[in-house]
């Protein structure tokens, strides 16, 4: 059953992220936080478990995703490539400090950061395009900031890089195809280091490899590279903006539920 599990949450998160461009671990991490506790594994690393696990498997679905989008000409590579170091340092150093937190504190973070999501999808918040892209000073600056959130909440950065981008005056499609571009670094750098930060934690169950499962990874990454390239077609042809405030719902209820699970 929790094979099943892991390939449905793998193609459902390979979908949103070429569709929605919020990365998929706004969908992995709760459900794997809910699967690892009805697995009974250690309640003090489940979190911890949960967001490596989810930065793991970002790695296969953000190579399949951007690839899709890279092949309609939708990435825009001078971007990926200016803030790449600022991702990259941000979020090892975000990883690093993940490992020091506590479940506890992790889950309201991840809480927090839900209805976040949910309120900028359902308010349709998006920045004006209004600027260029900083110069290689601000481009890496803000590349610490979208990677360190995004290893303390186990996502690709969609949900920040593509309002950034945005804002920096990238149509919304190249917007959604450089943050899937964007989510690589994100992930490869954020899956080392719980992996690293972890290989010390005593208890830790059979299968995981520092703070990431890999029967959980396996399952969630064959799927999502199936699905992304599906995601991307789909963005090209659905109601986006529709269908997004049908998932803030989804997002809304399940940061609910993780709240009431705290207590």
């Amino acid at each position: 059953m929790e094979w099943l599990f892991y390939l449905g949450t793998g193609a459902f998160a390979g979908v949103l992220a070429g569709l929605l461009g919020v990365g998929g671990g706004v969908i992995i991490v709760p459900l794997l936080v809910f699967t690892f506790t009805a697995q009974h594994l250690p309640e003090a690393y489940i979190l911890h478990l949960a967001l490596g696990t989810s930065l793991a498997s970002i790695i296969f679905t953000s190579i399949s995703s951007l690839r899709a989008h890279h092949r309609r000409g939708a990435v825009n590579w001078p971007v990926v490539k200016g803030i790449s170091p600022g991702i990259l340092v941000g979020t090892f150093l975000g990883s690093w400090v993940a490992a020091q937190l506590s479940t506890g504190f992790l889950k309201g973070f991840f809480v927090v950061f839900l209805y976040y999501v949910a309120t900028q999808m359902l308010l349709d918040i998006r920045p004006k395009p209004h600027r260029q892209m900083p110069g290689a000073g601000g481009m890496f600056g803000v590349g610490n900031v979208i990677g360190g959130v995004s290893s303390l909440v186990g996502i690709g950065g969609g949900s920040l890089s593509v309002p950034f981008l945005i804002w920096c005056n990238l149509p919304m499609h190249h917007a959604v195809g450089t943050s899937a571009a964007i989510g690589f670094p994100i992930a490869v750098a954020g899956a080392a280091g719980y992996l690293v930060n972890g290989l010390m934690a005593d208890g830790l169950p059979s299968g995981a490899v520092g703070f990431v499962y890999l029967p959980a990874l396996v399952g969630i990454a064959l799927a999502s590279i199936c699905t992304a390239p599906l995601g991307v077609r789909l963005a090209h042809s659905l109601p986006v903006p529709r269908l997004k405030k049908v998932f803030a719902v989804f997002v809304l209820i399940m940061g609910t539920r993780l709240l009431v699970s705290m207590f």
